[in-house]
């Protein structure tokens, strides 16, 4: 059983230290990753006006630019709400950034009133995650939104 609260403090206290998201982002992957059985990439993707752009991760290298409403994540930012995919391959427009993928969990991060990046967690197994991974991902992401400062990331273009 994956212990949310206890990645969350973790993530609040290297807060502490700084809260810079760029920083904070790639402690909290790290955080994630090793805290968490079964998976093959946790991390973020931040948004870059209309996609979003790839940020501090652990695993293999990844999809660099993902236009928002495209595969999993994209499609999180336009719910504006956790999403969890038991098979990737047969979610419509996925993006096979790692063929081994087989399951996928996406969380949008609120900050400021508006969504600046998701985490986006990778299992090689289907159905990895349930319905305590998507309320434990809502957390960590609720959690780094309040602490990280974002400021850094220029606001999507207005219409």
């Amino acid at each position: 059983m994956t212990d949310y609260k206890t990645m969350a403090a973790q993530i609040r206290a290297l807060a502490e230290e700084e809260r810079d998201c760029v920083p904070l982002l790639a402690n909290a992957a790290a955080v994630i990753f090793g805290g968490m059985d079964e998976i093959n990439w946790a991390g973020f993707y931040l948004t870059d006006g209309e996609d979003l752009l790839l940020g501090p991760f652990q695993g293999k290298p990844a999809c660099i630019r993902i236009k928002k409403g495209k595969g999993v994540c994209g499609s999180a930012v336009m719910r504006g709400s956790v999403l969890r995919v038991d098979d990737v391959h047969a979610f419509p427009g996925h993006i096979a950034c790692d063929e081994a993928s087989r399951s996928e969990l996406v969380a949008p991060m609120i900050s400021g009133g508006r969504i600046v990046g998701v985490l986006d967690i990778d299992s090689p197994f289907e159905g990895r995650f349930d319905e305590s991974d998507e309320a434990g991902a809502a957390l960590l992401a609720e959690t780094i939104a309040r602490e990280a400062d974002f400021s850094r990331l220029a606001p999507a273009p207005r219409d």
